[in-house]
């Protein structure tokens, strides 16, 4: 999931045009790898964060609900066995464990209605952008949204990769 030379061309091609809107929304490249910067250096994790909003001196990045310890364990816990995948476009929902789907599934119903919405703090530099946690939610499959994944667990690295990728 990290690592965006394993990406699909799809993927790559999605995460590139996304991440460049992404800058361009915000006032530059260097605003956004700020923020993911910002959001890395956060102990614990942002994600977990009571205010659900981090600032750096030019942006800002909010949601709508606290993600709890142990929803974002288990989240953690499925991005680190995928972190390396050769297949990007997973199924989170893939368990022979029924438990381990329930408590999956319990976590998508969770996470699924959070909305990110980031933003600059001089208007001039435009209108910023939202994303979500998951890009598919049903029943039957789940997949995580890669640009909140590359947001929240990938490195500034991954979203340099991204911005400077040309098909």
């Amino acid at each position: 999931m990290c690592n965006f030379n394993q990406q699909s061309e799809e993927n790559k091609t999605l995460i590139h045009l996304f991440m460049e809107k992404a800058a361009q929304s915000i006032g530059g490249a260097n605003f956004l790898l700020a923020l993911i910067e910002a959001m890395r250096a956060q102990k614990p994790h942002p994600l977990t964060f009571k205010a659900c909003k981090i600032e750096t001196p030019n942006t800002i990045i909010t949601w709508n609900k606290i993600v709890f310890k142990d929803k974002f364990d288990l989240l953690n816990e499925i991005l680190i066995s995928h972190k390396s995948s050769e297949e990007p476009d997973f199924n989170i929902l893939n368990h022979d464990n029924s438990k381990k789907r329930k408590s999956i599934l319990n976590m998508v119903k969770t996470l699924a209605p959070i909305e990110f919405t980031v933003t600059p703090k001089d208007e001039n530099d435009g209108g910023g952008f939202n994303f979500k946690v998951f890009e598919t939610a049903n029943e039957e499959y789940v997949k995580l949204n890669p640009i909140f994944v590359s947001m929240f667990f990938c490195s500034a690295e991954f979203t340099k990769k991204a911005l400077k990728y040309e098909q």
